[in-house]
């Protein structure tokens, strides 16, 4: 890194006065009450209660309570000088068997949250689909089925016209590449279907559902701001070997592209020949419902990849060299510590003019935080979000359309099929008693933003 962009003090007016500073959630990794209030059971409901699926046996039923104790949560927000707060909406909450019958306990309770948050001077941010699909539509082929194009924008509709009169800022889907990928190729997330039979009709039917699902919002709600998130991670290759470097071409194409191009009027990536057996899925005008103008995107980037030809990986013929192996510094994720990443991510996502603006809608760092004498000391995350956030500044400073920055995540939560032992929070929680305690690094957020 730049030593002397490392050495300069962060300083929140250097970002300038429109900047967006926030913190990011999601429903299933803190709400719990998982069968509360009249909600139906999600894809995650059944996934975790089989055995093997999640570390140490864990679940998300109780996960931290926030479906209680939202106030409590809210008021830390506050108290931590954050002025926007991102969450998202459970799908199975709000209709139980994914279509038809409406739960009003589930909309009455998302109002709630709404409505404090705007009581304390802070604006929510919605996520419409954070993984969560309702269980009810998995057993019809969830993501794999066309239909589920039709059950989304109803869905959407539905919080469009619940929620839209108070929330300016909408996200409809967090993150396609690792819901599909993780849940329908390699089937370690829920709803755990594996193979490039399910993975190629997942991605087709989760890009037709952003774009389908933005036309919804805007149609409903013509003055809010409208993005959708992605994943990425910087992509390099392992040596100049021409092999390596087009296996990192391919991975770069599989990661950082694949849902991003189309929605940019940009088609599949070329380079993934795999993506041939795409052309099944795609009926007449499809092409023009694939692409949507966007008000922003959001990226969320935590490390880089670096990435070797492998003869034996089918599809790709590609690997990944674990950070492990390359003896460089990683967080409990076992993912590289590399602060350039967002920075050339940012570089990357900014070449494209079709985008008007960037969110960065999630970034942090897991470490394994303990209580000592009543505090949390986290100096690696500290050190991690300043870093990160000098190199979001350096991009900025070279003209990139960056806007905003959010951390993940609040409090420690349920980190999927990882369970509880990845601590991401800002605020610590005893997960025994439900006590949260604000962490050093959330001690530095709140001074950065004061």
């Amino acid at each position: 890194m730049d030593s002397t962009i490392q050495d300069t003090p962060i300083n929140k007016k250097h970002f300038g006065e429109d900047f967006t500073w926030g913190v990011s959630t999601a429903a299933v990794q803190i709400e719990g009450a998982h069968d509360a209030d009249g909600k139906g059971e999600s894809i995650w409901d059944v996934f975790t209660a089989k055995k093997g699926k999640i570390l140490n046996g864990h679940h998300h039923r109780t996960a931290t309570d926030f479906y209680n104790r939202y106030q409590d949560d809210i008021d830390l927000i506050k108290q931590l000088n954050i002025p926007n707060f991102r969450f998202s909406i459970s799908w199975a909450r709000i209709l139980p068997d994914g279509t038809g019958a409406v739960n009003q306990a589930g909309i009455d309770y998302y109002n709630r949250i709404i409505d404090y948050c705007l009581q304390q001077g802070i604006q929510p941010w919605l996520t419409l689909y954070h993984w969560d699909l309702p269980h009810a539509l998995e057993l019809q082929g969830g993501w794999t089925n066309r239909a589920v194009v039709d059950w989304f924008t109803e869905y959407v509709k539905i919080c469009a016209n619940a929620f839209g009169d108070r929330v300016k800022h909408w996200m409809v889907m967090n993150e396609p590449a690792v819901f599909t990928g993780a849940g329908y190729f390699f089937g370690i997330h829920a709803p755990g279907k594996t193979g490039i039979k399910n993975f190629m009709p997942a991605i087709h039917h989760a890009v037709l559902s952003i774009t389908a699902g933005a036309r919804v919002l805007r149609g409903a709600l013509p003055d809010a701001e409208i993005g959708t998130t992605f994943s990425c991670s910087y992509i390099e290759p392992y040596s100049d070997n021409p092999k390596d470097v087009a296996a990192a071409v391919r991975v770069d194409a599989l990661l950082n592209r694949l849902f991003i191009e189309p929605i940019l009027g940009l088609g599949y990536p070329a380079e993934l020949a795999v993506l041939k057996g795409m052309e099944k899925y795609i009926l007449p005008g499809d092409e023009d419902n694939l692409k949507f103008e966007f008000d922003f995107i959001g990226i969320q980037n935590y490390t880089r990849e670096i990435v070797k030809y492998s003869f034996f990986t089918p599809y790709i013929h590609a690997s990944l060299v674990k950070a492990q192996k390359r003896k460089v510094p990683v967080t409990t994720m076992g993912w590289e510590v590399y602060p350039a990443s967002i920075y050339h991510m940012l570089k990357k996502y900014d070449k494209y003019p079709q985008i008007k603006k960037i969110y960065l809608t999630e970034s942090g760092a897991a470490f394994p935080d303990e209580i000592i004498n009543g505090e949390v000391n986290d100096p690696k995350r500290v050190e991690y979000l300043q870093n990160y956030l000098q190199q979001v500044l350096k991009a900025k400073n070279e003209g990139c359309k960056v806007s905003g920055y959010f951390i993940w995540t609040l409090t420690d939560n349920f980190e999927w099929a990882e369970g509880y032992k990845p601590r991401f929070g800002i605020i610590y929680v005893d997960f025994e008693t439900q006590q949260r305690t604000i962490k050093a690094s959330g001690l530095w957020y709140a001074n950065l933003l004061r």
